[in-house]
């Protein structure tokens, strides 16, 4: 990643006077500036890359079988995968592998896939992040944070208590 910072200098009638202003800075990455993009792209057919290629990838809607892989990286089942979408289970299982689904359950896994390369960051290993997402915790009233993911404010909730745990802040 390169940082640019600029300078500006400009004169006054009786002085040249050197300013600096705020800072403008250019970020040049090499490679997916997000990792999520790992965890929905696998497939041979699915290059992402920036995130207009994920933009356009959830406005499009994808295959089934890159929502059942999403599910599958992130050890999700049906049922829960179904509860998260808004779908049943059985529309679910209906759906060919090749059929592209709808925008609105696309959106819901490029959140997902986020969701959970932040929880990856935050434990240290998906595995970590995956044992604490389905198990009960009082900052939910009980409830595990996956059954909270089936709301936007749920999603909301989650990102809010990894980056409190992130940074020591403890319920």
């Amino acid at each position: 990643m390169v940082h640019i910072f600029v300078c500006m200098s400009y004169k006054t009638k009786k002085q040249n006077i050197n300013v600096v202003s705020e800072p403008m800075v250019a970020y040049v990455t090499s490679g997916p500036a997000n990792p999520f993009y790992n965890l929905l792209g696998s497939s041979k057919s699915v290059r992402l890359s920036n995130d207009f290629d994920i933009i356009k990838f959830a406005r499009e809607g994808f295959p089934k079988r890159v929502l059942l892989a999403l599910a599958k990286k992130i050890s999700l089942n049906i049922q829960e995968l179904s509860n998260i979408l808004h779908i049943s289970e059985r529309t679910l299982q209906r759906y060919d592998d090749d059929v592209i689904i709808k925008t609105e359950y696309a959106e819901k896994a490029v959140e997902l896939a986020r969701l959970y390369t932040r929880g990856e960051e935050v434990f240290g290993t998906m595995d970590k992040f995956k044992l604490w997402v389905k198990a009960p915790s009082l900052v939910f009233n009980g409830e595990s944070p996956v059954s909270m993911l089936d709301t936007s404010a749920g999603f909301d909730m989650v990102f809010k208590e990894l980056g409190r745990i992130e940074h020591g802040i403890f319920a």
